[in-house]
């Protein structure tokens, strides 16, 4: 189809830069979700990492992340980083075609929409190693595993002639591409960087973590729902399961938590609650009302216990993100395939339970390959980076608190 022919949708196109501002919204959200459940002294430090993605993913994404994830494939692993570099060949009249897209939106809007995702997925991982690491190491640290884990992923599953794609591999927003990759190169991160010094387990402020929760669920909507890249039938689907996942996940933790610690807890709910998002991500668009209920409980029960697991092995995970996206990533896209149906998604496939036995095997073999290369890519550019700088901070900053230590600054001038 020739580009220049399309004429723009503005229902699509109004509706894309709607939930563009909604998954930008994301990363504030989890700044605030991390910074609530860290202590007072390192509160500045974590949001921080968050929002320096937000800027400096932006930076490669239009330098050449784009380019590499959407641009012309080499041999199904990356796209060509020249071909969109600094957006060229992208003009007012460019309209977004890949795989035979119809949706009228110019291309413009899925650079940006693309973009909220590759900012977001890095920010997931800093909450496994809170409090310890040191600001230039972070930084190389985010500059890296967007080259080397995120890019790649995204274009061999989003574009349609990636590798995974072409098998026929599924993943409607980023069950593998954001919380698989981030979940399991947390749980590298923190085996590297080894335990805390100065454990704070207890949240610092409740109000705040319950604040980042709801705007991450609230951008959770265009995070699922705009996945269609248009209004549809599909889009409402997507939309409706996302929030159906979520509170069964989170009635689920609460009480499976309640249970076993004989209290209902208001940060358990929030925790579950995310869990359940992170594990519909995969399938919001795939599956029915129906199953969207029976993968939030089942995210509620097995990721609960996955981070029960991670305390008994004494893994030092600070803000629990193998466990919430991780874990909840792996099983979303496991349960993917087998409970997906073509009834509800005639472009998606059927899964185990439809049928589907190559189709589950296939995110199986997906979801195994993008956690191992995931872990072992990160501990070994986490290895590289204290080469070359250290990646954890001094005793006498970790002791005092990265806020001061490392910027000089604090949350709260005074004790209240």
């Amino acid at each position: 189809m020739n580009p220049q022919a399309m004429s723009i949708d503005t229902g699509n196109t109004a509706f894309m830069l709607l939930c563009s501002s909604l998954v930008m919204l994301m990363t504030p959200g989890l700044a605030f979700f991390y910074g609530g459940l860290v202590g007072r002294k390192n509160v500045l430090t974590i949001m921080m990492q968050s929002f320096v993605s937000l800027v400096w993913t932006t930076v490669l994404w239009f330098a050449f992340g784009y380019s590499m994830c959407f641009g012309p494939s080499l041999g199904g692993i990356i796209g060509d980083p020249t071909h969109y570099a600094f957006l060229r060949h992208i003009d007012l009249s460019t309209m977004f075609t890949l795989g035979g897209s119809t949706a009228g939106i110019p291309l413009a809007v899925h650079v940006a929409y693309q973009m909220m995702f590759a900012i977001i997925t890095p920010a997931l991982i800093t909450g496994a190693f809170a409090n310890r690491v040191t600001f230039k190491a972070y930084f190389l640290f985010l500059t890296g595993w967007l080259i080397f884990v995120y890019f790649p992923f995204c274009h061999m599953i989003w574009n349609p002639d990636g590798i995974l794609a072409k098998w026929g591999v599924l993943d409607f927003a980023g069950g593998i591409v954001v919380h698989n990759t981030a979940g399991f190169a947390a749980l590298a991160s923190i085996l590297y960087v080894g335990k805390r010094r100065v454990v704070e387990n207890l949240p610092h402020n409740v109000p705040l973590i319950a604040l980042g929760t709801g705007l991450l669920w609230f951008g959770w909507y265009g995070f699922n729902a705009g996945s269609e890249l248009r209004v549809d039938h599909i889009t409402a689907s997507a939309f409706l399961n996302t929030d159906i996942a979520a509170s069964f996940a989170g009635a689920t933790w609460m009480i499976v938590e309640w249970m076993n610690a004989k209290q209902p807890k208001f940060v358990g709910l929030l925790t579950g609650s995310v869990a359940g998002l992170a594990t519909i991500t995969p399938a919001a668009g795939f599956v029915s009302p129906t199953m969207a209920a029976l993968i939030g409980i089942l995210a509620g029960v097995i990721c609960y216990y996955a981070v029960a697991m991670k305390n008994k092995l004494g893994w030092d995970d600070a803000l629990d993100v193998w466990g919430v996206h991780g874990v909840g990533g792996l099983i979303g896209v496991v349960l993917l395939g087998v409970l997906a149906s073509k009834a509800w998604n005639p472009a998606g496939a059927d899964g185990l339970l439809f049928g589907g036995t190559g189709f589950f095997g296939k995110q199986v073999a997906a979801v195994a390959i993008s956690s191992i290369w995931a872990f072992a890519f990160t501990y070994g550019m986490l290895w590289a980076i204290d080469c070359v700088t250290p990646v954890r901070v001094e005793p006498e900053q970790e002791a005092m608190g990265l806020d001061t230590g490392l910027h000089g600054e604090e949350a709260y001038s005074k004790e209240v």
